[in-house]
């Protein structure tokens, strides 16, 4: 890109207008704009992962973990995520959160460490300003149980979250589908509507109010928030009970409760409040302004309007691409002068106010070679100068090393495996592994020999123990298999409890659902992890002959590679990766036209585990007949040339079509997956030279016809001026095509016939097992909603997170304004004792398998644990209902209490 000539017709603006909060407080923070200073940076980690500063007088200050997603009103925050992408090394995204109650110096002060952030990770990273209420999808993707809005900040004195702390009162207002935000709100019934959820929270219990108009995908995100708030806040002993706003009469126990707080409520609720945040689909009005700086005045030249090329842009200048007034991008040359690069983004903040646009209007800034995917759709064509590496090659004022791309230091967790794992990287994955394999609902350790190959009809415990400190830490993972039985799934929760209570309750417990193995679970098993679709690894087990073979190997070191059996057809290649058939008598290696040498390198060593016969590599487009005669004959695979590069020149994008709100909106999915197709909507998927429309199985009508008005218009209107004859591909949920799976990770062809499968046995094509599956997500153990007194139980339950498998006592409600939770007896919680036939109270069922009499609840007989459960969990656990149980002989009904652990 050349140095460009200036044109005359330009408009000012005085400094004063366009950026007064950091010319007017530059003088306070003299010591912040000094090039010398790096102690604030000290903290960054270079690893990929999540990191998070707020600003407390005028000082960076690291939040810790487990404050992520919490966000005070009266405080700015600094939040920097580093991620790693095949190919293309590593990319960082730096946002500057603003709370709608924090000051002018907070701000500046934020602007000014951002700016600094991002010339000290070497000028690369994408810098986005974030409004309270008003954050760009790709913020919010990072923190997968919601945002949480808090009043006060540092001055107040509330700046960190603490855990097991019960004296909490509180409303929290949810809102989202996807992403979730929950704003404190007065408590008071006043602030209730009949659109939203709430959350009444009391320390003890977590009580959540669904409004009558919220839909079934609102309502699990909110019981996944109320349990992040359980087990992080609470220490997991919280109690969530909950009530549908349009049959309160069904719980009048947690009615007593609410109106006890919130007083009796009169009148009737306010109605649903719409969602007012703009389509971000079809903000296709694109200007492309030049800016700088002429005897003190800013100057904004508009250069051209829709659609964009990019040699419009000059490597000596600074733009501003406005979308509409929806989001403003700043483009900085690498060419520009430093002052220039420093002011890009109060810049940006001037334009926004010159303009008069919202203050909540995104902004993002960019360093030319390290732009955007959603900047380069502005544009018509857009062609990158070569492939950066790491930070810092494109822009050198920090003299960055190449980031070492497989020692980790520490990365964020995922708290539910329906979204994208966020995981710690707590070390270099050389401590000590140990494995059980769950056989008989009992442990039975695995042989070292086979570590690392996990069957999807089996649950495993994986025990890693490392040193931190001269101090012994542990990690303990539970990983589920997609056709594992009911039975083995809880008792993979329970054995993981007995675990836990062996070493003091020390190890740090994780859920691992098949194929959503976290960076640190890959790691430990250095590059030999296999993931086999169905069977077992049991000894002397028969698996079905399933024939041929085939996984999908993906991995570029020992730390990140694992196997995926995927199903032996020629549909399931993918010219990206590698590949192993299996047959009874060679194994072929096939090498896509798209792999790198270090997977070709770690697809050889996977080899070696996975068969001792004879190796032969078959380069793609070199297959011998016997290698697709093995594979059922040829078939349409992912091959599109598109996929074949490393970075392709427009990354494809995601957004759900749906009228649930009651009204056709189009939002985009950062990050996207599988998980992220909801069988209730319609997904558009664009991949520049198509659109895909996908349609889920119980999408309605009128969503169905809107999607393709709303594709079309989408061309229509797209910044780049796009063809409007761009094909449109109508894809059915079960039915996608290979050029359609092709553009996600690790496609499962059977995710949602698991669904509908009641088959639990082992076998390939078995059930999802006795999970809980979120709207298009994977497996997960359904939440626990119980409650001395039986009115907290919405549905049946097994363990779910590992903080909800600790023994809970039995609590009772105190209908005091203060609603506290208070531990006590059953007769002073006013509960019903329970008769033989089952009524009354019923309890979880965790507080009553495997307890001895003295760990049972005060009021239950050792012998009658069955009659304290509720009928499904009745049927759950003892695999009969309970007239039919009543009707066995004695001997037959202790028999199946001690399988049940009972008895």
């Amino acid at each position: 890109m050349e140095p460009r000539t200036e044109s005359k017709n330009e408009k000012p603006w005085s400094k004063e207008t366009a950026r007064p909060s950091l010319r007017q407080t530059q003088h306070k923070f003299s010591r912040m704009m000094s090039d010398d200073n790096q102690d604030a940076f000290r903290s960054v980690s270079r690893k990929p992962g999540l990191q998070i500063w707020t600003i407390n007088n005028m000082q960076m200050v690291p939040v810790p973990a487990q404050g992520f997603g919490n966000f005070f009103e009266g405080d700015c925050y600094i939040v920097l995520y580093i991620s790693q992408s095949k190919g293309s090394g590593q990319s960082a995204d730096i946002h500057y959160w603003i709370g709608k109650s924090s000051s002018q110096d907070e701000q500046g002060a934020a602007a000014i460490y951002v700016t600094q952030l991002d010339e000290y990770l070497g000028g690369s990273p994408v810098q986005h300003r974030e409004v309270q209420g008003s954050e760009s999808p790709r913020f919010r993707s990072y923190f997968k149980n919601g945002l949480i809005y808090k009043k006060g900040g540092v001055a107040s004195g509330f700046h960190h979250v603490d855990t097991n702390v019960y004296n909490v009162l509180r409303l929290l207002h949810v809102k989202g589908r996807k992403h979730v935000t929950a704003a404190e709100v007065e408590v008071s019934w006043n602030s209730f509507n009949t659109g939203d959820i709430f959350l009444l929270d009391m320390g003890k219990a977590i009580v959540q109010w669904n409004g009558l108009q919220s839909n079934r995908r609102e309502k699990l995100k909110a019981v996944l928030l109320a349990q992040d708030i359980r087990d992080r806040e609470r220490g997991g002993r919280a109690q969530i009970g909950l009530v549908e706003g349009g049959d309160e009469q069904d719980s009048p126990e947690l009615m007593k409760v609410m109106t006890a707080v919130l007083g009796q409520r009169t009148g009737s609720l306010k109605e649903a409040v719409p969602d007012d945040r703009p389509d971000q689909a079809q903000n296709g009005s694109v200007r492309l302004y030049h800016v700088f700086e002429n005897s003190g005045n800013l100057v904004v030249q508009e250069v051209a309007t829709q659609p964009l090329t990019q040699d419009l842009l000059h490597s000596s200048d600074c733009y501003i691409a406005d979308q509409g007034g929806s989001s403003v991008m700043v483009w900085k040359g690498k060419q520009a002068s430093k002052e220039e690069r420093r002011e890009a983004l109060n810049r940006a903040v001037g334009y926004i106010k010159a303009k008069n646009y919202p203050p909540s209007t995104t902004v993002e800034v960019m360093t030319e070679g390290g732009e955007s995917a959603l900047f380069k759709h502005l544009f018509k064509s857009w062609r990158d100068k070569g492939q950066t590496q790491g930070l810092g090659t494109t822009y050198s004022v920090g003299k960055i090393a190449k980031v070492d791309q497989v020692k980790f230091d520490v990365m964020e967790l995922h708290a539910r495996p329906e979204l994208a794992a966020q995981q710690r990287m707590v070390d270099d994955a050389s401590g000590d592994v140990k494995v059980w394999r769950i056989e008989n609902l009992e442990l039975a350790e695995v042989n070292p020999s086979t570590y690392g190959q996990f069957y999807g009809g089996d649950c495993y415990l994986v025990l890693y123990t490392y040193q931190r400190s001269n101090k012994q830490q542990y990690i303990l993972y539970m990983w589920q298999g997609r056709h594992a039985t009911k039975d083995e799934i809880t008792a993979c929760a329970y054995q993981a409890v007995n675990i836990d209570n062996e070493y003091n309750g020390a190890p740090v417990q994780v859920r691992v659902v098949m194929g959503k193995e976290p960076r640190h679970f890959l790691a430990i098993f250095k590059g030999k992890l296999i993931i086999f679709e169905g069977g077992t690894g049991r000894p002397g087990a028969v698996n079905p002959d399933a024939g041929a073979r085939l996984f999908q190997v993906r991995g570029t070191n020992e730390l990140n590679t694992k196997a995926t059996e995927v199903l032996a057809r020629a549909s399931s290649l993918n010219t990206n990766d590698v590949f192993l058939l299996k047959t009874d008598h060679i194994c072929y290696l096939w090498y896509g036209k798209g792999c790198s040498g270090d997977e070709r390198v770690m697809g050889r060593a996977m080899s070696d585990v996975l068969s001792k016969q004879d190796k032969q590599v078959v380069m793609e487009g070199q297959e011998p007949a016997e290698f697709w005669v093995a594979l059922g004959g040829k078939a349409p695979y992912a091959s599109d040339k598109r996929l074949q590069k490393e970075e392709p020149p427009h990354s494809p994008r995601l957004f759900e079509c749906s009228n649930q709100t009651g009204q056709f909106r189009m939002t985009e999915v950062d990050d996207f997956a599988q998980s992220d197709l909801d069988e209730e909507d319609v997904m558009l998927l664009d991949t520049w030279e198509e659109i895909f429309l996908w349609v889920g199985k119980s999408a309605n009508q009128h969503e169905t016809k809107e999607a393709w008005h709303s594709a079309q218009e989408y061309l229509r209107t797209h910044p780049a001026g796009r063809d409007p004859d761009t094909p449109i591909i109508f894809v059915k949920q079960g039915y996608e095509p290979p050029t359609f799976t092709g553009w996600f990770n690790a496609w499962d062809p059977h995710k949602w016939s698991d669904l509908n499968n009641t088959n639990l046995s082992k076998s390939p094509v078995g059930t999802g097992g006795g999970g809980y599956r979120a709207p298009g997500g994977p497996v997960s153990s359904p939440p626990l909603y119980r409650v001395h007194g039986g009115d907290l139980s919405p549905r049946p339950s097994t363990p779910t997170s590992p903080s909800t498998q600790r023994a809970q006592p039995p609590v009772s409600m105190n209908l005091s304004p203060s609603a506290s939770f208070t531990p006590s007896s059953p007769a002073a919680g006013g509960t019903v004792s329970p008769s033989a036939g089952g009524s009354g109270m019923y309890l979880d069922p965790e507080l009553l398998i495997n307890k001895s009499p003295s760990e049972l609840p005060q009021g239950v007989e050792p012998d009658q644990r069955e009659a304290h459960l509720s009928d499904a969990d009745f049927e759950n656990l003892l695999g009969t209902s309970r007239p039919d149980f009543q009707r066995l002989p004695k001997w037959r009904q202790n028999d199946l209490k001690k399988k049940a652990g009972l008895f």
